[in-house]
């Protein structure tokens, strides 16, 4: 039996903040943490969020956008919902999980009016950068829950 924490990062499509959160959670805390990620509607995997996670030495291409139905049967210690619309529509979890809403920035939506490649790189940049440094945090965070 593991001792390590289930969690699962639930966003809206599972193509982007929420595989960056499995992807740090994982190349961070695997020792202490089993991440998983999901949607509450699958979007596919965004190729920006695989590129802008190697540049920072985390590959998550091999992820797949995963809805959350598939996790029906797997025991959640915590459900953390990185986007608004996925924290309005998480559905209710059996036993004790605890669900948890940490919102972040939609780097598909922060670059919608970028102007070059670059700028949309950036966007993708500061979003990783905050999830990282959150993530960082766990699962010690969590004990205020």
């Amino acid at each position: 039996m593991s001792d390590r924490l289930k969690i699962l990062f639930l966003c809206t499509g599972n193509s982007c903040r929420s595989q960056m959160a499995e992807g740090w959670t994982k190349y961070l805390k695997s020792d202490s943490i089993e991440a998983y990620s999901a949607g509450v509607e699958t979007h596919g995997l965004n190729e920006i969020a695989v590129k802008v996670m190697a540049e920072a030495g985390v590959d998550i291409s091999s992820h797949r956008s995963q809805h959350i139905d598939e996790f029906k049967d797997v025991h959640l210690d915590y459900v953390i919902t990185v986007c608004g619309h996925a924290n309005e529509y998480c559905p209710v979890f059996a036993g004790k999980t605890k669900v948890v809403h940490v919102g972040f920035a939609d780097p598909p939506a922060l670059a919608e009016n970028a102007a070059t490649e670059q700028e949309t790189f950036d966007c993708y940049r500061k979003v990783r950068g905050q999830i990282k440094e959150f993530f960082e945090k766990l699962p010690e965070l969590l004990k205020n829950e």
